[in-house]
């Protein structure tokens, strides 16, 4: 399969920045619809009452809402300056909530692709989404990493199928431009993100979490109750429409084999939506979340009989009295392989 332009030309890139056209009006029907999405039935997500009870202004939307936004966003990047690969593998995501995100709130999305580091002659993209609100803001930060694929290793039919199934306008390996406007794109001096520091929220620093245990009933090396979650490929499609992540190789067979899977597999962002939900349920405060990172190791296999299973583990790893915060590990296997090689989350408690 031939590539528009050579895949290393992509880290002369890095620094490319721009900010997504309009806004993103956060809906209260679209907190519950992705909530469902990722089986979080945390009260915040879904009763009015129950978030302003925990302080929140409206419904609070998922920690992992975001990628909603970051999807549209990060198309036009994909399309234009990351391409010459066949296909992308999601490996690392890290969340950085600054001020928890409710329903009414209007986003700006900016998008920078922020590194590319070339490991075992693979590259690894890092898109970094920068979120602030209607008072210009910072409430979120969102990193995501893919590892680019070009060449060997894929199959040449993998694009024909995926084009004769796709959505309309939609091109999931990027590559939606003629050479020609990616080549004028290239030509142009690489747009920077302009000078000044960011603004953090003064009212995410200043919220005082409403956790179901104060920090000083707290002890390293405390287990978090179990979860196991089940996933069906209804789950897979659901989530695929309400996410934006239109991917086949999470509903469709063919696609899936031709991408050197056993089967459909779960979205790594829905794995993570579900390991979101399982810490929240245990601190009680979804927005009590500062940081959530987790590097994926492998993958849910979602047979179209039996579903897929996924157990979630946790446990206590440190504690930091001066910011009344603990990072917790968190432990996700399916198939009796561990599908997080690394995931943590810090926590601030009241």
């Amino acid at each position: 399969m031939s590539s528009v332009v050579d895949a290393p030309d992509v880290a002369s890139q890095v620094g490319h920045y721009y900010q997504a056209e309009g806004t993103y009006e956060v809906g209260r029907e679209k907190i519950r619809e992705y909530a469902r999405a990722v089986q979080d039935y945390h009260p915040a997500h879904w009763d009015e009452d129950a978030a302003t009870k925990l302080g929140y202004a409206g419904l609070l939307a998922p920690l992992t809402f975001v990628s909603i936004p970051a999807m549209a966003a990060n198309r036009l990047l994909f399309e234009t300056v990351v391409v010459g690969y066949d296909m992308f593998v999601q490996t690392e995501q890290v969340f950085e909530q600054y001020k928890p995100i409710v329903a009414g709130d209007v986003l700006i999305t900016d998008v920078e692709l922020s590194s590319v580091r070339r490991i075992a002659g693979k590259d690894l993209i890092t898109v970094t989404n920068t979120f602030t609100d209607q008072a210009g803001e910072v409430v979120h930060v969102m990193h995501t990493t893919v590892v680019g694929i070009a060449g060997e290793g894929v199959d040449p039919e993998i694009t024909r199928a995926v084009e004769n199934i796709m959505v309309h306008g939609v091109n999931i390996f990027g590559g939606g431009r003629t050479p020609e406007e990616i080549a004028q794109a290239r030509a142009k001096p690489t747009p920077r993100r302009p000078e000044g520091e960011l603004r953090l929220s003064m009212e995410g620093a200043a919220r005082i979490p409403a956790t179901v245990m104060s920090f000083e009933e707290l002890t390293v090396g405390a287990e978090l109750p179990i979860r196991n979650a089940r996933v069906s490929r209804g789950d897979l499609v659901n989530y695929s429409g309400v996410s934006g992540d239109g991917n086949p190789i999470h509903w469709d067979d063919r696609v899936a084999r031709l991408a050197g899977l056993p089967d459909v597999i779960a979205h790594g962002m829905l794995t993570m939506g579900l390991g979101a939900g399982f810490v929240s349920a245990w601190s009680g405060d979804p927005g009590a979340v500062t940081r959530y990172g987790v590097r994926l190791s492998n993958y849910t296999v979602v047979d179209a009989k039996s579903g897929g299973e996924i157990e979630y583990s946790g446990r206590v790893k440190s504690l930091d009295p001066a910011a009344r915060s603990a990072v917790v590990n968190i432990v996700a296997k399916s198939g009796g392989r561990k599908i997080f090689g690394l995931a943590t989350t810090t926590i601030q408690f009241s």
